[in-house]
């Protein structure tokens, strides 16, 4: 199997963001060195991965270089932003090409505090077309390739952000997920993908007028701990006081949880090679002292739910088709968008009438999730359903109803918790026989991403994670 590994003996080793952020702040590298490294390795490998959307190397020297530091605990960290957030100076194409590129006057919400953090942005990264893909393939831009196995996807829609950090070209990125977009992509490419309660992060106002705001905010990394590093100081500048504050989560936890096991959704049931990877998985967790329940069934959520979800996705895919010109300007050409968008389109125009049941059941998810969550403080399901397919089987320009019965049936499980707003975390702890990543889920009750990240350090702790680096951490 060839790897595409950046990994490179240069400022940036084979650290993680905490440990670039220390190095720098002790004096044993600096900003300059460490942006430059991580340039260095885009130009690398970005030809077999295709993970650049849009390139921002100047600004990112020219801030590097500044002679006052722009505060942030990671401040002079290189990283890139996912191409569906407004950050000054840079176009947003959305991972599609259907308009011409405008350059932003200023940041949006999310990106302002993202780099009040200390971040420096290299640029931006590719994803599938509006996110509405699993794998990001665009006919014109190119596949987004996983570096553990290059015919593989890297997932999606935050596939160029998971790409790299897998790959080593950065140690953190900006990912987004509105029905598993974070998640995904950190179980195809073994990395960390926590995303968190509805209205733990700021969202930009496209986002934010979703009228079910299934989208949040987020990172991929490769450690728990700058997962956890990075809540913790976008906290201190961003908090929503509605949600219990997350706060320094520093290792794992001493509480004992029940934890219920599920390898079906409402859809299917994994892979069997998947369920097995599961129930490992649950035996680690019961290892380490943890009351573990099997459930030999879908979780309590009615079984509409994936027909809902679909209708709902479909609904945001017509927005955008429809309001291009509004919203993306005179040069927006709909004939440049792929298959999937274009099927989702024509879908919802076709089944509006079945929309406001399917969104007041959406709405109403919480109160079956709820039931779960009085009798277990986590719940624990494989994060996709079989292992990272190849590239070209969810190709966008196939038939509609292929790419969407693929599709569906491969993230059968992560958009469960878009809907009802609870946390969920992807955690790298299974390989396939194949020697591809398969992410392990565990979420929880809103605000209790301080209990998923004490679970994910005592997990890491008890079976470090694979990654590519020469060394490992």
């Amino acid at each position: 199997m060839t790897r595409i590994s950046a990994f490179a003996d240069d400022a940036l080793a084979d650290l993680d963001a905490v440990g670039v952020a220390e190095a720098i702040a002790g004096g044993a590298i600096s900003r300059t060195e460490a942006v430059e490294a991580a340039i260095a390795r885009t130009e690398a490998v970005n030809p077999q991965l295709n993970g650049v959307a849009y390139r921002a190397f100047e600004p990112a020297r020219a801030r590097a270089a500044a002679p006052n530091p722009f505060g942030g605990f990671f401040d002079g960290v290189p990283t890139y932003l996912k191409d569906n957030v407004t950050v000054a100076g840079m176009p947003t194409m959305e991972g599609t090409d259907a308009w011409l590129p405008r350059p932003a006057h200023a940041n949006g919400d999310f990106a302002r505090e993202f780099l009040a953090t200390g971040l420096v942005p290299l640029g931006k990264t590719q994803m599938s077309e509006f996110g509405l893909s699993a794998s990001a393939e665009h006919p014109r831009l190119g596949p987004v390739r996983n570096p553990w196995h290059p015919e593989h996807t890297a997932g999606a829609s935050s596939s160029g952000a998971a790409a790299f950090v897998a790959a080593g070209v950065v140690p953190i990125a900006h990912a987004n997920d509105g029905g598993g977009s974070i998640r995904i992509p950190a179980s195809c490419t073994g990395l960390v993908g926590l995303k968190p309660t509805r209205g733990r992060l700021p969202l930009d106002k496209n986002m934010r007028q979703m009228p079910i705001r299934i989208v949040a905010n987020g990172v991929v990394t490769r450690t728990v701990r700058d997962t956890a590093a990075f809540y913790r100081e976008i906290e201190r500048s961003w908090r929503n006081t509605r949600l219990p504050a997350i706060g320094d989560v520093t290792g794992p936890g001493r509480a004992r949880l029940r934890v219920a096991v599920f390898t079906t959704s409402v859809r299917r049931e994994c892979a069997p090679e998947v369920r097995d990877l599961t129930l490992k998985t649950a035996a680690l967790v019961e290892s380490l002292g943890h009351r573990v329940d099997l459930i030999d069934s879908a979780p309590p959520i009615p079984s509409s739910f994936a027909d809902d979800f679909l209708l709902y996705w479909a609904l945001l895919a017509m927005a955008l088709v429809r309001g291009g010109k509004r919203t993306f300007g005179d040069s927006f050409d709909r004939n440049k968008l792929d298959n999937l968008t274009l099927g989702l389109d024509r879908f919802a125009a076709h089944n509006l009438h079945r929309l406001p049941l399917a969104m007041a059941r959406l709405a109403r998810i919480r109160r079956h999730t709820a039931r779960l969550t009085r009798d277990y403080d986590i719940l624990l399901t494989p994060t996709l359903a079989d292992e990272p397919p190849r590239i070209g089987h969810l190709d966008p320009t196939a038939d509609h109803e292929q790419i969407i019965g693929r599709l569906s049936d491969w993230v059968a499980f992560t958009p469960l918790q878009n809907v009802s707003g609870e946390p969920a975390i992807s955690l790298p702890l299974a390989q396939s026989a194949a020697g591809l990543p398969v992410g392990m889920m565990f979420s929880a009750p809103a605000g209790a991403e301080a209990r998923l990240l004490e679970l994910a350090y005592e997990l890491e702790q008890a079976q470090p994670f694979a990654t590519l680096a020469p060394r490992g951490r």
